[in-house]
């Protein structure tokens, strides 16, 4: 690890607040607009991006875990169930991911944004249905290792995997499927970042700052989000997510 001069820390501290603030604009996180600038602006290989980001992430994941179950508390055997078998599935995909080629871990992580901003622009909200299955706890673990296995491979995604498939599928109510996606995805965040880190796949001396940085302004970009139309939002993001898949295949060939 570098240590990073005085201007070059100022710009880390500021390119982490626009992406906390960013992050809380959009409502998915800081992650999947970190990895591809880091690839993309600083040169970074993919799975060294991906460890890096995960130093931004974890503090937001584990303060939005701990905010979110003060007002939608979980029965404490389902958020075992789900942190346990999430965490253990991330274990065992980042030891696979962290020894992949940088090139392919990169196109699978352009094909999950690629069909991310497709989902996004064609998905159509359903009109006020409020579901409310009761909730088999022997699915959980399934559901865990599908948030897992993409937080372990890509360093992000958990809960972009988990809570349309506690929602739509397992047909839980919208709280509580974010509720148990965040019972998934901090714990989780962590065992990546920690598996990351030993296979020497972070960058502290960047992630640090980052992540100081978005603490500071994600609270804001939420706020903002509450002012805006949330379809043009979606859209936006959406095709900023397309742009940038593509941009990272077409970096790749050349």
């Amino acid at each position: 690890m570098h240590l990073l001069s005085f201007s070059e820390l100022v710009l880390t501290l500021g390119l982490g607040a626009g992406l906390g603030f960013f992050g809380g604009l959009f409502g998915i996180g800081g992650g999947i607009i970190a990895i591809p600038l880091l690839v993309l602006g600083f040169g970074m290989e993919q799975p060294l991006a991906q460890g890096t980001a995960l130093v931004l992430m974890v503090p937001n994941l584990l303060v939005g875990w701990w905010r979110y179950s003060q007002h939608h508390p979980l029965a404490p055997s389902q958020a075992l169930l789900i942190g346990l078998s999430g965490s253990l599935t991330t274990w065992v995909v980042a030891q696979f991911a962290t020894g992949l080629d940088p090139q392919t871990l990169r196109a699978l992580f352009s094909l999950f944004i690629g069909l991310l901003a497709i989902r996004l622009l064609v998905w159509r909200k359903a009109p006020g249905v409020s579901a409310d299955k009761p909730l088999n706890p022997r699915l959980l673990p399934l559901v865990g290792l599908l948030g897992g296995g993409s937080m372990g491979l890509l360093g992000i995604g958990g809960g972009l995997v988990a809570t349309p498939v506690l929602s739509g599928w397992l047909g839980q109510r919208q709280t509580v499927a974010q509720s148990l996606s965040l019972a998934l995805v901090a714990p989780s965040s962590l065992v990546a970042l920690a598996t990351y880190a030993g296979a020497q796949r972070v960058d502290w001396s960047m992630g640090l700052p980052l992540a100081v940085g978005g603490l500071l302004t994600v609270s804001a970009g939420v706020a903002v989000a509450h002012r805006l139309p949330e379809r043009r939002m979606r859209a936006a993001f959406a095709w900023m997510l397309l742009a940038t898949a593509i941009w990272l295949v077409i970096g790749s060939l050349r």
